[in-house]
């Protein structure tokens, strides 16, 4: 420790980064921590896990982000242990880091609900791990299917969860299938194959305007996409999804979109957990009884004021602790949280998808899917990122390909 007032950061997210940058002019430094070198653009995750980008479309070094931030430091480790009477947080590496102010931002992790078999059997998509895994996944599958003379539900997908993220993943699915791989595999049926999507409540996009809620429906439907709601899931088993009703949706490939709960990190506190396992926080982002700890975006919950786990309150949430960190600094109080809601997006594929904007203004159809488009390309980190994206989606869009389908060689 140099003496000047020391802020750690957990996690590299979109609440993180947004802390790290607001602190740039400060008289601080600033150590931010994350199990991975790069920033992750999480709405874009799917379009990895089918084909449509490649990883380094969507990830960006961070420490290209904070080459120019002098008082800004990186160290790639998992955290193991943080002690709030100490104020350290010890990493899987190095010696434990001392704080003076600690920003908890490390976001979520997939949720199975407790349901059997779903840790074991489905693929979950919240990581560019998860994303390729994904995508290996069904490539793989088909490549298999060639040499198969008896296919049965092999082709075939689940997509668990209606939310926005299983909404872009069987959309985007189906175009991987009806465009491009109904070609490459032109012996294989891959018209025949299905691909359902099942949400438990009685809607897709639960939390968008039901006329949004019911056009994103209707549009998968016409699409080819089985929509099965007001369906809970009982149990997966390896190749099947059995629901409550009874019925048995056999998949060779099975996603879990469901939902998520808090990062580990959140326990390791020893703080008050919300549900989902979401640290405590008051009205300006701090935790109660522990002013010099922030905890922002999905990890993190006001119970007063509940917000959705989506990158509007990480941003923000960010940019508003890092002017609190100012104001302590300076011997000012804290001041309140003030959220403000600019709206959500889901896409369903080409020219299809819904938005739900402030002021009441809701739009569909190819306008919500430019609209959907150029706020991506706006919040993408890096001109490089931006500019390979839209090539790629130009590309895709003209010609009806998707370019990133390779499979990484293996030792089997």
């Amino acid at each position: 420790m140099n003496g000047r007032h020391r802020v750690v950061v957990i996690g590299a997210g979109f609440g993180g980064l947004r802390v790290v940058r607001g602190l740039a002019d400060a008289d601080v430094d600033i150590v931010v921590v994350d199990a991975h070198n790069f920033h992750t653009f999480q709405p874009l995750l799917y379009q990895v896990a089918t084909a449509g980008l490649d990883t380094d479309d969507i990830a960006y070094p961070i420490r290209g982000i904070f080459r120019r931030q002098r008082n800004a430091a990186v160290r790639v480790a998992a955290v193991t242990g943080i002690d709030l009477d100490r104020q350290t947080v010890t990493t899987t590496r190095g010696e434990p880091l001392e704080f003076d102010t600690l920003v908890v931002a490390a976001g979520t992790v997939s949720h199975d609900f407790g349901i059997d078999g779903v840790t074991d059997h489905t693929l979950p998509l919240k990581s560019v791990a998860d994303a390729v895994a994904i995508r290996d996944h069904v490539l793989t599958t088909f490549e298999h299917a060639t040499f198969d003379d008896q296919i049965g539900s092999e082709l075939d997908v689940v997509v668990c969860g209606g939310g926005p993220t299983g909404v872009e993943m069987a959309g985007g699915l189906t175009e991987l299938y009806d465009r491009v791989l109904r070609k490459d595999y032109p012996t294989l049926p891959v018209t025949k194959a299905r691909i359902t999507l099942v949400e438990a409540v009685d809607r897709v996009l639960g939390t968008f305007d039901e006329s949004l809620s019911s056009r994103a429906e209707a549009t998968l439907r016409e699409r080819g996409v089985d929509v099965i709601t007001g369906t809970p899931i009982a149990s997966v088993d390896e190749g099947a999804v059995e629901l409550d009703d009874g019925r048995r949706l056999e998949a060779g490939t099975i996603v879990w979109a469901a939902g998520v709960r808090a990062a580990p990190v959140a326990e390791m506190l020893g703080t008050e957990l919300g549900r989902g396992g979401r640290i405590i926080v008051g009205d300006d982002l701090s935790v109660p009884e522990h002013p010099n700890v922030f905890a922002i975006g999905d990890i993190a919950v006001d119970p007063d004021r509940p917000l959705p786990q989506v990158a509007q309150p990480a941003i923000q949430g960010g940019k508003h602790v890092a002017r609190q960190i100012e104001r302590r600094l300076a011997g000012e109080q804290t001041e309140t949280f003030d959220y403000t809601d600019k709206g959500s997006m889901a896409t369903i594929g080409r020219n299809q998808a819904v938005a739900e904007l402030p002021g009441g203004m809701k739009l569909s159809g190819p306008i919500g899917w430019l609209a959907w488009l150029a706020l991506h390309l706006l919040y993408l980190i890096g001109f490089r990122n931006r500019l390979n994206v839209f090539v790629n989606w130009a590309w895709n869009y003209l010609t009806y390909d998707r370019a990133s389908r390779l499979l990484a060689p293996s030792d089997d």
